[in-house]
Parts: structure tokens; sequence; C-alpha cells
């Protein structure tokens, strides 16, 4: 393999590109279903077929729309899985992890050549290496290398388990309150109109528990630098801005247009307005002002760089990111381990302060083995 063709691949024709990427989409949720499938009867012969004809369809598809990348991640695979059709491996967990982790990959190196993004932080040539020797390796050490090649490319060990997106829990302490008699009143007030947000979707239910968790989690490991209180405040309230936008452009599914998209970049100054109007509250705005801002400025509404974003701003972009990554996932009819979904987060790091991936990844690791425990 030449790893460049992997790392930095050439686009020979962006339509086609586009093309693969709606039959990618659609081949993906299959393979997901087939696989959940097999999960609960292994080696069964008739949906080992049906994975390596979804498999090869890939493969054909990349062929042909000249997304030579696409041919290189797959062809091991597809090696890989000729060695389960003759009965010469049997399916297991980890074998399932690697396969949907390697397909995820692929759908994420896609999506960042659409949007002209790097590809370093997906380790696409870990990823093509491990799956060669996952093709030749014995079926006695096949589920050690399966193990290694997810801990290689997501940095979280393949132990983790799945966990239902409705039961996030963590161990974080009540905030304690500011000395304004309102603030009780206020937050009870701010939380009232995030629930009013969850009943735009009945995918949105439970969203604001999940978020909070894990905001505050993130924040108490850190020895809480973040006013918990002004951090509360703002979860409730960050997509606030969200409800005073036509329905249409922020609950659609599917590719937005320019004029939504900028029409979307105006919440989080809509919703950091109205909270400035309220006394005692202005370091929460800052926070839902800045949700979507960047380290290297690319965000928005004001191109912030790094050390212009306030660390609840910070925080916020990741646990916000974490869910939606969860909900894209839901909508096309996946079940996304949070392995997969962190490891979707830890590939755009770019995206996000750096000095709060690694706190994140901890609270998610610890909240994972919790549920986990019996």
């Amino acid at each position: 393999m030449n790893p460049n063709a992997v790392t930095t691949p050439v686009i020979q024709d962006r339509e086609s590109l586009e093309e693969f990427s709606d039959t990618l989409t659609e081949k993906a949720m299959e393979l997901a279903q087939t696989l959940s499938s097999l999960r609960k009867t292994p080696n069964d012969p008739r949906l080992i077929d049906e994975m390596f004809r979804i498999v090869h369809t890939i493969k054909g598809d990349a062929a042909i729309c000249k997304v030579e990348l696409g041919v290189l991640i797959i062809h091991p695979v597809e090696s890989l899985l000729a060695r389960y059709r003759s009965g010469e491996l049997n399916f297991s967990e980890l074998a399932a992890d690697a396969l949907l982790l390697t397909i995820d990959r692929l759908e994420l190196a896609v999506e960042s050549l659409l949007q002209n993004d790097p590809l370093e932080n997906l380790r696409l040539a870990q990823l093509v290496q491990y799956m060669e020797k996952a093709a030749e390796t014995t079926p006695a050490a096949i589920d050690s290398l399966y193990a290694e090649l997810i801990e290689t490319v997501t940095g979280y060990s393949p132990a983790i388990v799945d966990m239902p997106t409705d039961k996030v829990t963590a161990t974080a302490e009540k905030p304690s309150s500011p000395a304004s008699p309102n603030v009780g009143s206020d937050l009870q007030f701010f939380r009232t109109l995030s629930l009013q947000l969850e009943t735009y979707s009945p995918l949105f239910k439970g969203r604001t528990t999940r978020i909070l968790r894990l905001a505050l989690e993130t924040n108490r490991i850190t020895s809480t630098p973040v006013d918990p209180v002004q951090l509360e405040a703002a979860i409730y309230l960050h997509d606030l801005g969200m409800m005073l936008l036509p329905e249409h452009t922020w609950l659609k599914r599917g590719h937005l247009t320019a004029e939504e998209r900028l029409s979307l970049r105006s919440h989080p100054n809509f919703g950091a307005n109205i909270l400035k109007r309220i006394p005692g509250w202005s370091p929460a705005a800052e926070m839902i002002a800045q949700h979507h801002e960047m380290p290297d400025g690319s965000g928005y509404p004001a191109s912030l760089k790094q050390h212009e974003i306030c660390p609840g701003a910070k925080i916020i972009a990741i646990v916000d990111a974490f869910e939606a990554i969860m909900l894209k996932h839901i909508q096309k009819g996946k079940n996304i381990s949070i392995l997969r979904a962190i490891a979707e987060i830890n590939a755009c790091d770019n995206q996000f302060s750096p000095e709060w991936i690694t706190p994140f990844n901890t609270v998610i690791r610890r909240t994972v083995e919790h549920t986990a425990t019996p």
C-alpha cells in the first residue's frame, strides 16, 4: 500500500465522489444492520454472504467513481471476509467492532474530502495496515489483532461495551449556587426552555440531561475551572436560538444550502443576547456565544482562536458534538457504540480545544465502565 494514497488522496472527479458518498451512506447502513443480526447468530452463512456482498459492492462503487481511497481501504476487508465465508474464521464482537470502525473511517474520510479537510487524524494508513494483517493472520491471533487495531486507531480499549444513548450517567456534584436569590428560579426557567426544545423531535428526548451530565463531569474532573452554575445555564440555553429560526432549516436532514448554513450560524448570538438581558448570567452568555468557535479560528460567529475562547464554550463544543454524532447515526438507522462515537470526536480533534479532549475521554470511559459493572 502507498501510504500517501490513503493519507493525501487526490480527488479525480468531485461529482463522482459525491455520488460515492451517497451510495456509501446507504451501504454502511445495510452493513450495520447485517452485523447487528450477526451478533445474535454468529457465523450464520447467509448473513456472512450478505456482509461480503455489501463490502464487495462498496469496493466496486469506489472503483467506478474513481475513489481510490475507498478501494484501498475496502480491499483488505473483502479479503478478510472471504475467510469468514470459507469457515476459516469465527465471527466475534471484536470483528464486528473492527469492521464497523473501518466503514465509519471511510465515511469520515469521504466527508472530509468533500469539505476539503485533512485526513491525518483518521489514522487511515494504520487502519489499512492492520486490516491487511488481519486478512492473513492466524485464527488464534485475530481477536488480539482486532483489539490492537481498535486501540491504535481510536485510542480506546475495545473492552468498552455499547450503552443506550438515554442512559449517560456521571458523578458530578450538585453545583453550588451563587449568592443571587434568583439563581434557583432562573435555572428552573432555563431548563424549562431547554425541555421545550426537546419536544421538536422524539430524537431529542433526554438530550438536556445527557449533555449536562457530561459537561459538569468533564469540568469537575479538571478541578472545576468553569463556574458550574454558569455552565449549567449555558447548557440549557446554548441552542435556544434554534427555536428562533425556521424549523425546516435546523431540523432538516441531509445537506444544507449555503443560505441555510448562514442562517444556522446566527443561533449562538440569538441565545447569548437573550441571556445577557438577565442580570447575573454574563459568563453563561459568553459560553453560548462561543460554543461553535474553533481553536484554529474557523468557527463561528466571530472566528475566535484558541486563546480567545472561554473554557466553558470549549466544554460545550465537545459534549454538543458528541450528542450530534450519536443523533446523526440514529437518523441513519444505525446503532452506534460509544466507542465509535468517541473515536469520531478524537478524529476531529482540530475542531476542539485539545486540553479538553483527554478529560472528556476519561469521563466517557468512566461512564461506560460504570454502566458495564453488574
